[in-house]
């Protein structure tokens, strides 16, 4: 019985481990899209970071002589493209020339929310009554934050709502990317994923241009550095973990992003939110916590009588592994 849970145990502790790389590059390039912001336009930063991403990820799979995926697959994939790695990057971009990464990073949390609404319309997963109350709760600190940054003038607070629109687009994403995952691997995902994103971007070339022909040597180095760690690195490890959990499950791991993005620009950039939009972002952590606090999803309560205790075993223990369905 411990030999055959082995092997997956060992799957959890990889996708764990792939997720919390994730986590850790993600919260950074809040941080780094920040300071590289104030050289690079929104869609420039965007298209500059999905280049180098896509090179980073092209070399990769020449190395590993990936093919293409699978025509089942390109639905995902281009949905997950034009939304996450397109729309939702320039969205961030200009939210974040509005308002500090901290409080970036805390609007944008919402999007695991919205991810469990959109995986329980779409992926089957299911909808208790513990996430509708969280996403109310969610929705108030939202708003606290909005708040908050609206007395600092109406820039301040549609950069807020960018935060908003990038986070719908970041749940959307991933919705559509969970059933490419099935179908094709973890960095074919990525790669083709970064490749329709770098396209959707490509109206932006001219100013690309022209920004980096004046941004000074640092701003380029953070471009970069989104390029190849946050995007090809981290949405790769994303990606492996998304393809051994649920939608849902995925998404919570990224509740841990707005502390540490509050902790690395108050260390890189010297940012701190205000009292007030560190309370609406409370607000939202503690919507996700009320919708989480029912424990994993298991099978639906409703249905014939209860199976047999063995059985009973063995269900819980594929439910704990997160399988696909």
């Amino acid at each position: 019985m411990n030999t055959a849970d082995r092997p997956e145990r060992r799957t959890r502790l990889l996708a764990a481990g792939a997720a919390s790389v994730t986590v850790v590059l993600w919260a950074s390039a809040f941080v780094s899209i920040r300071s590289a912001g104030a050289a690079y336009s929104p869609g420039a930063l965007a298209l500059g970071r999905l280049l180098a991403g896509a090179l980073t990820l092209g070399a990769i799979c020449l190395v590993r002589r990936e093919g293409l995926p699978p025509r089942s697959a390109w639905r995902g994939i281009a949905v997950s493209g034009v939304l996450w790695f397109g729309f939702y990057m320039v969205a961030l971009n200009w939210g974040e020339q509005e308002v500090d990464a901290g409080t970036a990073a805390l609007v944008v949390n919402i999007g695991p929310l919205l991810i469990a609404l959109l995986g329980a319309r779409f992926l089957g997963d299911r909808l208790p009554p513990r996430l509708l109350a969280g996403m109310a709760v969610s929705f108030a600190g939202a708003v606290t934050v909005g708040l908050s940054m609206s007395g600092g003038g109406g820039s301040s607070l549609f950069g807020v709502v960018l935060c908003l629109l990038a986070a719908v687009a970041y749940a959307g994403g991933v919705v559509a990317q969970k059933p490419a995952l099935g179908r094709a691997g973890a960095l074919q995902v990525t790669t083709f994923g970064c490749l329709v994103g770098a396209v959707t971007c490509l109206p932006f070339a001219g100013q690309l241009v022209g920004d980096a022909a004046d941004a000074p040597l640092s701003a380029t180095l953070n471009m970069v550095y989104l390029g190849v760690f946050p995007t090809a690195l981290a949405f790769t490890t994303w990606a492996y973990a998304l393809a051994r959990t649920t939608a849902g499950r995925m998404g919570a791991t990224t509740y841990a992003v707005p502390s540490l993005v509050v902790l690395m620009s108050w260390l890189a950039l010297g940012e701190v939110p205000g009292v007030l939009t560190l309370a609406g972002g409370a607000l939202c952590l503690a919507g996700v916590a009320v919708s989480r606090s029912g424990g994993p999803a298991g099978p639906p309560a409703t249905g014939p009588r209860p199976e047999p205790r063995p059985r009973a075993r063995s269900q819980a223990r594929s439910d704990e592994a997160g399988a696909p369905s």
